[in-house]
């Protein structure tokens, strides 16, 4: 008689649950029609959701009206926390889509100043008031603008910018009874040349983490919840097989399909909307390794819902509870930084987010694994925490 071989075993577990996932409805339609469906939809409408982020060069007034007005604006996110060196490299890439720099010019302060907006006006106006301008006016701020071709929000903080300024003139000249004012701010535009950061390189990284976190909850834990409440786990150990090789082959089955799945979803985005790949098919390889890490610890998720419910009743409820903060709050429809920056703080950590960074800076900047050590780390710790809760909470029987 032959040996009892649990790699054999592992294997034919694995196949079994192969065909049952390809003849299963519901797991085509999450890991890969609707994760096409708004890849074809958002990459046509285009990216209205998203902010413009602007970076902030370090020694810019902050306390200046122009900067001000930036800040209150809804659609512009300011970026202050970057070094010099990381906005030129962000920029180039079309991470960010400008870098501002508002400077106090140093002759305007011999001048006078109008307290409730902190502008000193040079040359100051005399006591009985003036109504003409000398000829030598200096504007109070110098704003310096550097924009990307990487990216096409430029013209959003154009017209913002615009506005703040026509804004803050007509207000200060109603101040001091001028009919017309000269420019407050001498604005300075440049532009850096770079990649095109299209929408489709922000949205299909989002929906490729969708596609894996649907599977990895809800196909797990529906899979072992009908396989334990079936029996046929029961039937397994009248076996020789061994516990690992239910799960080990249950998770190959689903790693290949979900493999699969993302390299049709990245096929489809490349050739049919332009999805940028940097590096070709060693940007490829990466995706999928990412995304192989990324199902692994979301199928963490499906062994703890599996071990919980009762019954398959139970399991929506309890997977939505876990995947709906994620769809929303993660990146995959609209960008974080659109969030209030409360909120940006749940977004930031969330697993789903840091997959979802990872992939795209591996696919548009063309970074590596070790590039985004940072984003892995944090998936290590959620992989490490979800499956030390799965091993209490699952059950066999």
């Amino acid at each position: 008689m032959k040996k009892y071989s649990n790699t054999r075993a592992t294997l034919a577990i694995a196949k079994a649950s192969f065909r049952s996932i390809l003849r299963s409805p519901s797991a085509v339609v999450f890991s890969l029609a609707f994760p096409l469906i708004f890849i074809v939809v958002f990459a046509n409408i285009g990216g209205s959701g998203v902010k413009v982020d602007v970076g902030v060069a370090k020694g810019t007034d902050t306390l200046s009206p122009i900067y001000q007005a930036l800040k209150r604006s809804s659609v512009i996110n300011l970026e202050t926390n970057v070094s010099s060196d990381d906005m030129k490299k962000d920029l180039s890439k079309g991470s960010l889509d400008a870098i501002i720099e508002i400077k106090k010019n140093a002759s305007s302060s011999q001048g006078t100043t109008s307290p409730s907006e902190g502008i000193t006006i040079y040359p100051p106006l005399s006591a009985q008031g003036n109504t003409k301008w000398p000829e030598k006016f200096v504007s109070p701020y110098t704003v310096t603008v550097q924009y990307t071709s990487s990216s096409q929000k430029g013209g959003i903080l154009k017209s913002v910018l615009s506005s703040s300024l026509m804004q803050i003139n007509a207000e200060f000249a109603k101040k001091i009874g001028l009919l017309t004012l000269p420019q407050v701010a001498e604005l300075n535009e440049t532009t850096v040349t770079g990649r095109e950061y299209k929408y489709i390189d922000f949205i299909l990284p989002g929906q490729l983490g969708f596609s894996l976190l649907s599977s990895g909850v809800f196909g797990t834990a529906f899979v072992f919840l009908s396989l334990r409440l079936t029996l046929v786990i029961k039937r397994f150990f009248a076996t020789p097989v061994k516990r690992y090789s239910i799960v080990l082959g249950e998770a190959l089955a689903r790693l290949t399909f979900s493999l699969l799945g993302a390299l049709f979803i990245l096929m489809v985005g490349h050739f049919a909307f332009g999805f940028t790949l940097i590096h070709g098919v060693v940007t490829v390889l990466n995706m999928l390794v990412l995304s192989a890490i990324g199902l692994i610890i979301f199928m963490g998720f499906g062994f703890t819902i599996s071990g919980i419910a009762k019954n398959e009743s139970t399991v929506p409820p309890l997977s939505n509870i876990i995947t709906l903060p994620q769809f929303l709050l993660s990146g995959t429809f609209f960008s974080v930084t659109a969030f209030p920056k409360w909120l940006q703080y749940v977004s930031n950590a969330l697993p789903l987010t840091h997959l979802n960074n990872a992939m795209r800076k591996v696919a548009f900047e063309g970074a590596g694994l070790g590039d985004v050590s940072h984003q892995l780390f944090i998936l290590l710790l959620w992989g490490i925490g979800v499956y030390a809760v799965a091993v209490k909470t699952f059950k066999w029987e």
